[in-house]
């Protein structure tokens, strides 16, 4: 796949998001004409969504008075800040009717063989 215009300013900003996130490793991953598929290494979230207390931001299921948030930096977060920087680097390009497909594919892998 050669890379245009778009293409490069996608593949910039997905290897910005190693840079950006510390919890964060980029594995293989390929850009394609209408899509990108890649492998993310989270380093300290253990799901996309945590329960918390409302009063302070540790872990705590059995209190009163407890909602379920987003956990910073789970995969929602790091797509979305991806995507967002990303159509903010094209339409500076000038490239106004770009959008992006609304949700994203996710699967964890468990072994070398899923890999």
């Amino acid at each position: 796949m050669i890379l245009n215009e778009l293409g490069k300013i996608v593949d910039q900003e997905w290897l910005r998001t190693k840079e950006i996130r510390t919890n964060v490793d980029l594995d293989y991953y390929v850009i394609m004409p209408n899509h990108i598929h890649g492998v993310l290494i989270i380093n300290g979230v253990e799901t996309h969504r945590m329960r918390l207390n409302q009063d302070n931001n540790s872990l705590n299921i059995k209190t009163p008075g407890i909602m379920e948030h987003l956990s910073k930096n789970c995969l929602g977060d790091i797509i979305r800040g991806f995507k967002s920087a990303a159509t903010k680097q094209i339409t500076q390009s000038g490239y106004n009717n770009f959008s992006w497909q609304s949700r994203f594919y996710d699967r964890i892998i468990r072994n070398e063989k899923e890999l």
